[in-house]
């Protein structure tokens, strides 16, 4: 699912930003900055940790790049003193603070300590001639985050009761396409081998039946793959959601099929009701056009 989480952040990215950072401005302060710098940095971490639970690391940077002080967690101060020192300089959260001088919030990483995507926020503290003093760093696991802002999320207890529900729709439309296909075979091999015999109406019976198990087979697997296994689109027709654009596709081919059929069995029984067969093949069409205008609205709002 750590694709679908990265789609979701990058929705929230401006609002996970100005949440974090508010948070972060209204609990750093200078008040005690005259204080032993270890003492400074502590109750600055502290006080933070205490107004961001959802925060996993919290740690402190020089202007240089380098951690100072002792890390907390969740749990408290982390006795990592052979991480003192150690020099983050290259990291995003680092430059980016530098070059934008102010707080920022970087895309999702894999964290070296718990190998689970996080993010982190980081805050600049500068003195009254605005030199650079400090840099207070929080990494915070992206489904914290997605929790915290976006609570439909793939991980929260509504995301994952879609999920369940969806995978239940799921099966139940592949055994309706087992049914369908078992019931399309069945049809196909009692029109048996005498060919002089066999009934076009039961054929395109039968044709329908396998038609609709292959629509719906289609559906179920973008379905599933989608809002299940939460898998990122490739092709360029997926820009839309794809459960909608499959399920009016197999609507599309039901219809198609059917009027090709009625068109067949009123030439040969009642030319006289050829227009309904004509105007089911219109309303085809028009489904066509509206899932035409679909794709494009979509991938026109994409590219915007």
């Amino acid at each position: 699912m750590i694709i679908k989480e990265i789609q979701e952040y990058a929705s929230i990215r401006t609002k996970a930003r100005a949440y974090l950072c508010y948070i972060m401005s209204r609990n750093v302060s200078l008040a005690n900055f005259h204080a032993d710098t270890n003492t400074f940095i502590e109750t600055q971490l502290q006080t933070l940790k205490d107004s961001l639970p959802q925060g996993d690391l919290f740690y402190v940077l020089n202007e240089n790049g380098q951690q100072i002080g002792q890390m907390f967690s969740k749990k408290g101060k982390i006795a990592n003193t052979h991480e003192i020192g150690t020099d983050r300089s290259d990291r995003a959260y680092y430059y980016k603070t530098l070059q934008e001088h102010r707080c920022v919030l970087t895309d999702p990483y894999p964290s070296l300590g718990t190998n689970k995507m996080v993010v982190t926020s980081s805050f600049p503290i500068y003195d009254e001639a605005n030199n650079l003093l400090f840099i207070i760093c929080v990494d915070i696991q992206l489904k914290d985050v997605l929790k915290m802002l976006l609570p439909s999320s793939v991980d929260s207890l509504f995301g994952r009761f879609s999920k369940a529900v969806y995978a239940a729709f799921s099966i139940a439309l592949a055994m309706v396409a087992l049914l369908l296909f078992l019931k399309g075979i069945s049809s196909f091999f009692s029109l048996g081998l005498h060919f002089n015999t066999i009934d076009i109406n039961e054929m395109f019976k039968a044709t329908i039946l396998l038609t609709l198990s292959l629509a719906i087979f289609d559906l179920v697997k973008a379905i599933f793959e989608e809002e299940v296994l939460g898998k990122e689109k490739h092709n360029s027709s997926s820009d839309g959601h794809q459960t909608m654009i499959r399920f009016l596709g197999s609507i599309i081919i039901a219809l198609s099929i059917e009027s090709l059929m009625l068109v067949f069995k009123f030439a040969l029984t009642d030319p006289s009701k050829l227009l309904y067969a004509v105007s089911l093949i219109g309303g085809v069409t028009v489904l066509m056009i509206g899932l035409s205008i679909y794709i494009y609205a979509n991938k026109t709002n994409k590219k915007d």
